[in-house]
């Protein structure tokens, strides 16, 4: 009986004019953002290629590895250009020294404003907003609207239990709606292919669990509107209703949460910590000054020698001094920005679209952690920046005045950049991204199951006549 009931509800979704237009909607909009991801990620990677070799390029004929200007980049992901995340909301570009401060710069919406306007199309739109909205249009009426065409009397002229029918109505609709949204899944796979886009084993895994989160999360729609079908006497109030319940999970809650956590946590904005470093270092900058007078050189050894490396002792010092200040200022800021984004994490879950949303980043590498791994990378990459720099020039880049001496007719040889350490950006592994993305994963069963059972029992009391 619960196969009938399901081929029943497959035919009549899958044989109506709607879904064929639904279908080729879905198909087109797919395709184009595999399509437009697929190009983005090829052009950023050119980009990125291109600003490793300028970077290079631009030292030339430099005589010493403390006058360079070195930069490292964030590498493009192609799973960054199907599900954006925060990958173009945040700094790619560090400006490297052996000492001091660093902070990315340099996000793609920084430098094209236009696309922060419209945003990029990506897997996140495409579930978010147009799958789920198609989910709604095909089952807002699964039941009130076969009680209103007369069907559901002549269905229920059989013996069938009722708890069957829900199961039936449900397991048909969403296998209607979701398995042949596989053709254009592996099209769009296809296309990344021709493309001449090689992904690796562990991305196309990724990219599987992505698209599984999406199809779960239009199952959560599905169940929903079943259950609202369920309670609602009229298939008009049950579509508005939907339409309401759509509004305020893909757009009201999400945003309402960053609002409410900013009200009740308060963060302090990062200019007043740079304020403060700024005027510590100042501090540190005339004490270092005043050091410097009381150098006093032992006739020993040589002059410049000595001084500097009495330099590079007393700039290692304001560097322990500067580093532990601003690490007390940004921890401080960090626990509290930890504390609110909790809060806002917490409350946002309450919403369906928010666990798909994040479980989605976090398989995709581009969830809010990104910016504190790529900063953390980047200063553990500083410090074998400066190893490299005090081993080939005895000192290092950055922290403040720098005294080069170059003797008359024996002039240095051009330094070789390619000789610089490579930085190397490191993923998260498949493991860890599994189990950091299994909690949204979890909410949206839980969703689904919840709204089964809501639609189950609002079955058991409806009237048939």
């Amino acid at each position: 009986m619960l196969k009938l009931l399901i081929e029943k509800e497959l035919k009549e979704i899958i044989g109506s004019p709607k879904f064929i237009m639904m279908f080729a909607i879905s198909s087109i909009l797919i395709l184009l953002t595999f399509y437009v991801g697929g190009i983005n990620y090829k052009k950023n990677i050119a980009q990125h290629e291109a600003a490793k070799l300028e970077n290079l390029r631009s030292m030339e004929g430099i005589k010493d590895w403390r006058l360079i200007e070195h930069n490292i980049y964030l590498p493009p992901s192609i799973l960054a250009s199907l599900v954006n995340g925060i990958s173009n909301d945040i700094g790619r570009n560090v400006d490297m020294y052996g000492r001091g401060e660093i902070r990315p710069h340099g996000s793609v919406y920084n430098e094209n404003p236009v696309y922060a306007a419209f945003r990029f199309l990506d897997l996140t739109f495409l579930f978010q907003i147009v799958l789920s909205l198609f989910s709604i249009l095909f089952t807002y009426n699964a039941v009130n609207g076969e009680k209103e065409s007369g069907t559901l009397r002549l269905v229920f002229s059989n013996s069938i239990p009722r708890g069957k029918y829900i199961l039936g109505k449900i397991l048909g609709s969403y296998a209607a709606l979701s398995i042949p949204l596989i053709i254009p899944f592996l099209l769009g796979c296809l296309v990344l292919s021709v493309l001449g886009i090689q992904l690796k084993g562990s991305e196309w895994f990724r990219l599987a669990l992505i698209i599984n989160a999406g199809i779960l999360f239009m199952g959560v729609f599905i169940t929903l509107s079943v259950f609202i079908s369920s309670v609602s006497r009229r298939s008009a109030n049950s579509f508005l209703l939907l339409l309401v319940i759509w509004i305020f999970v893909i757009l009201v809650i999400p945003r309402a949460a960053v609002l409410i956590s900013g009200r009740f946590i308060d963060v302090p904005p990062i200019d007043e910590l740079n304020n403060k470093k700024n005027a510590y270092n100042r501090e540190l900058a005339e004490t270092v000054l005043n050091k410097l007078k009381t150098f006093k050189a032992d006739g020993n050894e040589d002059l410049f020698a000595q001084f500097e490396k009495y330099m590079e002792e007393v700039n290692d010092d304001k560097d322990e001094k500067m580093n532990s200040f601003g690490s007390k200022l940004d921890e401080e800021r960090k626990n509290r920005q930890n504390v609110q984004s909790d809060l806002s994490l917490t409350l946002a879950r309450i919403s369906p679209a928010a666990q798909f949303s994040l479980a989605s980043s976090i398989i995709a590498g581009t969830s809010l952690t990104l910016s504190q791994e790529f900063l953390s990378q980047a200063k553990n990459y500083q410090n074998v920046f400066k190893t490299f720099q005090q081993e080939k020039s005895g000192g290092s880049s950055g922290g403040g005045m720098k005294m080069i001496m170059v003797n008359e007719g024996d002039e240095p040889p051009d330094i070789d950049p390619t000789e610089l350490p490579e930085f190397v950006y490191k993923e998260a592994n498949l493991d860890s991204i599994i189990v950091a993305s299994l909690g949204d994963f979890g909410l949206l069963i839980i969703y689904t199951f919840i709204f089964f059972a809501g639609a189950y029992m609002a079955f058991r009391r409806f009237d048939l006549r």
